[in-house]
């Protein structure tokens, strides 16, 4: 085949007869290699090939035409069924961010089923994010429907709670809903665990024989002429079916990546015009959605991705009001202020075990490092603390200045930082009257789409979290008895309104300013507002 660079498109005709006849996944590079597009198909060889039929495309519309127009090569994966190319489908669309999809750029996730056997009472929840909480998740399920439809039938056969927390309560025993549920109160919740135990096999998968029984059912009332209850039965097999079977789980470690870090970090370097190269890179971005929490986030990339494990997040302190400027100084003069103190305590330590001759700030500066930036002295003096490469701010001229303003007050001058305006992914430079705009198809732009998109998800998953803590905890204002200092008092003992709830009753009153009295008058209040 014609290489990816050459000035003529090769013929994608011997590609296409060999595509198969079976479900899959389907990515369109264009000449450069990168993925632009990221499609799914119960048929591989009708999908695709219907792209390049010579009616079709005359029909097609501009956006279409264009993704055509770019299209150098083809690649697909097959799977076991269309539920796994929908779920495939997902993960490499998130994975690759084509230009020219749509659909999963969001962060939703699929339906999982989660069960906490560490609760006394277990309960079928549905989650999106899969946690490191010790608790059991089933799935993820594509067809979400059939999900809830499938957990409504277990309630029913195995007598398992759903939803909600703790013990069944006076609204589940009495509902016509929880019918079954009318029977649990004659058992312990050993016994319970039991039937636990038994859904959470079903939802593994071990449903054969109980498929088996419901399709008999289906054909007696089929025979019985009862067409209205075998009908019912159909859909419920149907349901069963697509929720219990087999699923693959596809990892990010297991997809392919049309992303060249390394060759992007060096494509960065030279649209910089930077003297090293940026294999640590810093990018700060600042929430400010209320003005309730205003937080920012700082996420590292080495040798062009994640750096998770240094990752940081802050509540902005001394800023009142939203002001993007203000919270952006505060947060770069807290990250660098606090990496400068490190590398001080280290150094005088080191100094101590070597009598090493040190200045006050605990830093080496005789003649012969003289001539050092305090970047490289900050390194040489502890090779554990080190600054980055490069610092990204999300946000134009007066992001970028607030920034600049706070490395200068902490000697910083040389440290290479540039801002990143969302709106025309226009790169600003310090003493540059004119931002820089790099081609959309650059690497070095792409990784720092990357980047700064990362550091947005980071900031907005921690001003979430904060709000819904918030409105966990104000359910507290209103219980009787309890004042803003005990309120108070209650949190920082248990962390969350959830431990509290989970809390026993002599914990409850255990805590300063509460007592037996008013901790249950606190767990009857909590109980009845789950």
């Amino acid at each position: 085949m014609t290489p990816a660079h050459s000035k003529d498109k090769p013929d994608l005709g011997p590609k296409l007869r060999e595509l198969p006849h079976k479900p899959g996944v389907y990515l369109m590079r264009d000449r450069l290699r990168r993925v632009i597009y990221v499609g799914k198909a119960r048929d591989l060889k009708k999908r695709v090939s219907g792209y390049f039929i010579a009616s079709r495309r005359r029909n097609a519309d501009p956006k279409t035409l264009a993704l055509l127009d770019s299209v150098w090569d083809l690649e697909w994966h097959t799977v076991r069924s269309e539920p796994e190319a929908l779920l495939l489908e997902g993960k490499l669309i998130k994975e690759f961010r084509p230009k020219y999809n749509v659909s999963f750029r969001d962060d939703k996730r699929f339906l999982m089923v989660k069960v906490d056997m560490a609760e006394e009472w277990p309960r079928f929840r549905l989650a999106r994010f899969k946690r490191d909480d010790n608790a059991r998740y089933f799935g993820p399920y594509v067809h979400a429907g059939a999900l809830r439809q499938t957990l409504h039938f277990m309630r029913k056969k195995f007598g398992i709670l759903t939803f909600g927390r703790g013990a069944p309560t006076e609204r589940e025993l009495k509902s016509s809903a929880f019918q079954v549920l009318s029977r649990i109160t004659a058992f312990s919740p050993d016994q319970y665990r039991e039937r636990v135990e038994q859904a959470c096999e079903f939802l593994a998968g071990q449903s054969r024989e109980l498929v088996e029984e419901l399709e008999a059912e289906m054909r007696k009332a089929a025979e019985k002429l009862d067409f209205e209850r075998a009908v019912e039965l159909r859909n419920m097999i149907e349901n069963l079916r697509k929720t219990t079977k087999p699923m693959r789980r596809f990892t990010r470690h297991s997809l392919p990546s049309a992303i060249d870090p390394q060759a992007d970090v060096l494509a960065l370097k030279d649209a910089l015009g930077l003297a090293e190269m940026p294999r640590v890179m810093e990018c700060f971005d600042i929430s400010n959605i209320s003005t309730t929490h205003i937080v920012a986030s700082m996420v590292r990339f080495r040798d062009g991705v994640p750096d998770r494990a240094n990752y940081r997040r802050y509540r902005i302190r001394t800023v009142e009001g939203q002001n993007d400027f203000a919270s952006m100084a505060e947060v770069i003069r807290r990250r660098y202020s606090r990496i400068l103190l490190e590398a001080r305590d280290t150094a005088r330590n080191n100094a101590r075990e070597t009598n090493v001759e040190t200045d006050g700030e605990g830093i080496d500066y005789s003649p012969e490092f003289s001539q050092e930036s305090l970047a490289e002295a900050v390194e040489r003096a502890a090779p554990a603390v080190r600054l980055p490469d490069l610092v990204i701010v999300d946000g134009g001229k007066g992001q970028l200045s607030s920034a600049c303003k706070e490395l200068q007050r902490l000697g910083l001058h040389e440290l290479p930082i540039i801002g990143l305006a969302k709106e025309f992914e226009e790169i600003h430079r310090p003493g540059r009257p004119l931002p820089l705009r790099l081609p959309e198809d650059s690497g070095a732009l792409r990784l720092l789409q990357r980047i700064r998109d990362e550091a947005h998800r980071f900031a907005n998953g921690y001003h979430q979290l904060l709000m819904k803590r918030r409105i966990a905890e104000s359910i507290l204002d209103d219980c009787p008895g309890v004042s803003a200092n005990r309120k108070q008092a209650l949190l920082t003992r248990f962390g969350s309104v959830a431990r509290l709830r989970r809390a026993p009753l002599e914990e409850v009153a255990a805590t300063p300013g509460i007592g037996p009295r008013l901790a249950a008058q606190i767990v009857e209040y909590l109980r009845q507002r789950e």
